[in-house]
Formats: structure tokens, C-alpha cells, sequence
């Protein structure tokens, strides 16, 4: 088997993992039903990942590349404080409502589950970006030269609450689209933190 079949099986594993795990939930799912889905023994599913956590801490991992690669890198380039964070908030909108990407759907869901090892490492990540878009905000702020009543940490977790939601009831065949909603949720971030 060749080093591009073995990397094509795994991302084939965590794109079903995903699917399941987003379904039926972690604990609900397990190794016996991945391979069943994959059409995979049980022991060619162990080939690729040695557990359940392994493939959970790689569909988060892999989440956390996507948010990097399609929402932090983009803004970076940024140069005006207020227009990076409308950029992030679209953005982030796009990640969370990514039909392609349910990893995204599994790291904002199952983190719990990982032993304390992997998940310290998934939190460190998550806490960077946390810390990211703190530091964002209270820029914004210092650049509108308000001071607000609401921190940039309660702005912060509030912004990160409701776009992190979305998943949980937005439908793509709904009355709002991914696009409207990035321009609502705008709007109502920037008429509350920014008063």
C-alpha cells in the first residue's frame, strides 16, 4: 500500500468518523460501527487508528487546521481592526455552517470524551484562538475609543457561544442564508459590544 492509499484510507475513516459521531453521537458510536460503515474489518480499521480517542482527537486537530487555515490566516492580512473583525465573523459563520467539514460540528460537540492528555492539547489550541479574537475585540474597542460596558472577554465568549450554535439549528433548505446570518450576527455583535 502506498504512503498516498494509507493517508486517502484515514481521511476516508475520519470523514465517516465525523459523519457518525455527529449522528449518533461519540459514546453511541463505536469502533465496530466505523468499520461497518467503511465496509472494513474491524482489525483494517486498527491498522489506521489504534482507538476511538486516537480518531476523535484527530477529526478535532483537524477542525482546529481548518479554522486555522480558513479563518485566522485570511484575517491576519488585515491591516484595520474593525474590518478583521467582520472578516472573522463571516468567516468563522462559513466554518461552522460548512456542510464538507463536520469535524467542525464534532469539535464543538464531543469535547469531553478525550482523555486529559489530548485534550489539553485541543483546549491549548482552542484557548489561542479564544485569545485571538480577545485581543480583537479589544482593539476595536480601543480603536472606536469607547469604553464599553461589556468586556472583550464576556464580547468574546458571547460572539464564540453564538456563531459556535449555529449548527445545532440552522438548515441549509431554511429562510436565512449562511450569508445573511454572518450579517446579522454582525450586526447584532457590533450594536452590543461596541455601544
Amino acid at each position: 500500500m502506498s504512503p498516498s492509499t494509507v493517508l486517502d484510507s484515514r481521511q476516508e475513516i475520519l470523514r465517516v468518523a465525523a459523519r457518525l459521531f455527529q449522528q449518533r453521537g461519540y459514546h453511541a458510536t463505536s469502533m465496530n460501527h466505523i468499520a461497518a460503515a467503511l465496509k472494513l474489518s474491524k482489525g483494517g480499521l486498527y491498522h489506521h487508528f489504534q482507538s476511538k480517542d486516537e480518531i476523535l482527537f484527530e477529526l478535532m486537530s483537524h477542525a482546529l487546521d481548518i479554522t486555522e487555515q480558513r479563518v485566522l490566516e485570511p484575517v491576519r492580512s488585515i491591516r484595520n481592526a474593525e474590518e478583521r473583525l467582520r472578516a472573522l465573523i463571516r468567516l468563522h459563520v462559513d466554518v461552522v455552517l460548512s456542510v464538507r467539514d463536520r469535524e467542525i460540528t464534532v469539535l464543538l460537540h464531543e469535547n469531553h470524551p478525550l482523555p486529559p492528555s489530548l485534550r489539553k492539547q485541543i483546549n491549548a489550541r482552542k484557548k489561542g484562538y479564544i485569545q485571538f479574537l480577545e485581543r480583537l475585540i479589544a482593539d476595536v474597542q480601543q480603536a472606536r475609543g469607547s469604553s464599553p460596558e461589556v468586556s472583550a472577554r464576556a464580547a468574546t465568549f458571547a460572539l464564540l457561544g453564538m456563531i459556535n450554535w449555529l449548527y445545532q439549528w440552522f438548515k441549509q433548505e431554511g429562510t436565512l442564508s449562511a450569508e445573511q446570518i454572518a450579517h446579522q450576527y454582525t450586526e447584532i455583535f457590533f450594536a452590543g459590544a461596541f455601544h
